[in-house]
């Protein structure tokens, strides 16, 4: 196992750093390193700056715009790109949805698509999960009966992350219900402006408009939006997930929110001396910080892997345990950090009453709890490392 960059790798490293410092505009940095939400605007600003430099979508291949990079070279930009406060692109389109057109659509959705996932002049969101099928997501019963040269779909799904500003939908809808629950299920696109189409609120623990549920009342959507074989859906849904899962363990934003988590703590007051010197609290950061530190040559270890030919199989799912359940940690560490100036609707529209990081302390604290269930929770990964590896 060769965990040593090379010099080429390290002058890229230069190279990313040298661009996303020049580049990366005050207003976003300081937004992720507050934890606040982007607006949409911010989003598409910092993404159409990496479209400008060809830098939006690393992992595509480069006839539809990719960069051509080794693993390497992706991981060196992901780790960079986090530790200098870049928010991470809106996954749903590029890393997401476009894989799976780009491996399964035809040529004529490969051209009408992905030009505009990859300049991010078109939003997309997600619509697996529906009211009683979320882990178990084969169960999911959102209907799509064909009559003629389109789909008539009806059904909700739920926790559509950021659907209200979505121009497009891709979802899972089953067309025969009399299959298997595995089988039977059909992978569409849909434009969120067709009639029938409504998306509805869901405000979250911490007060924040992030995730919707959306329905769908008799939506014809033309068959030519379906990704390939009808029926054959759970195929590419399984696809999609692999690349959700494999995104989760940023370790660059990690290290950063932690490093800014141990200069907070370094100014609170605790009886004679600081917060960080605290025994409790500083035997529970060096625990953090040494699992960050496994995590970091977890991911080295599978690198080094992927750069032999190999192929990330049971590792994807350790690396999502380990980490959200690290991100979970962080979390907690900022709400002590922050103590009493942390509770619950203190803040003011968001602007703190006490020290500046600790207006979205408690609203973090809440909205983290979500990232072991996302993508198939801890304990759908577990049973996965058991049948990969255990053979159980």
């Amino acid at each position: 196992m060769d965990l040593e960059f090379s010099k080429e790798d390290l002058a890229f490293r230069d190279e990313v750093r040298a661009f996303v410092e020049a580049k990366l505009p005050k207003d976003i940095r300081d937004a992720v390193d507050l934890g606040r939400p982007l607006t949409k605007e911010q989003h598409v600003r910092w993404q159409k700056i990496l479209f400008e430099k060809g830098w939006a979508a690393p992992n595509w291949p480069v006839e539809h715009g990719g960069t051509g990079w080794s693993p390497t070279q992706m991981h060196i930009f992901s780790d960079e790109m986090g530790a200098a406060g870049a928010p991470p692109v809106i996954a749903f389109g590029i890393n997401m949805v476009a894989p799976v057109i780009y491996t399964f659509g035809t040529e004529e959705q490969k051209k009408r698509f992905l030009p505009d996932i990859l300049g991010s002049n078109v939003w997309w969101c997600q619509g697996y999960s529906e009211p009683g099928s979320g882990s178990d997501l084969a169960s999911l019963s959102t209907r799509a009966v064909r009559d003629g040269d389109h789909y008539v779909v009806n059904g909700i799904k739920a926790w559509t992350t950021l659907a209200q500003h979505a121009d497009w939908i891709f979802c899972l809808v089953r067309t025969d219900p009399n299959a298997k629950k595995q089988q039977g299920i059909s992978f569409l696109l849909i434009d969120m402006k067709t009639p029938g189409v409504s998306v509805h609120p869901v405000i979250t623990l911490e007060g924040d408009h992030e995730v919707n549920e959306t329905w769908f009342e008799d939506v014809r959507v033309p068959v030519e939006n379906r990704i390939g074989v009808e029926n054959q859906g759970w195929t590419y849904a399984k696809y999609l997930l692999t690349h959700e899962r494999t995104s989760v363990a940023n370790i660059g934003a990690i290290k950063r929110t932690f490093a800014r988590v141990k200069r907070e703590a370094a100014k609170v007051k605790v009886g004679g001396g600081t917060l960080l010197a605290n025994p409790t609290f500083a035997r529970k950061a060096a625990d953090v910080e040494i699992q960050i530190t496994a995590l970091q040559f977890m991911t080295l270890r599978l690198l080094s892997q992927v750069a032999r030919g190999g192929a990330p199989g049971a590792e994807s799912s350790m690396l999502k345990i380990r980490g959200t359940e690290i991100q979970q940690s962080i979390t907690e560490l900022i709400l002590e950090a922050a103590g009493y100036y942390a509770m619950p609707f203190v803040a003011e529209h968001g602007q703190a009453v006490g020290p500046e990081f600790s207006a979205r302390a408690a609203a973090n604290y809440f909205n983290y709890r979500k990232v072991t269930i996302y993508g198939g929770s801890s304990e759908i990964q577990k049973g996965i490392i058991t049948k990969a590896i255990l053979g159980l």
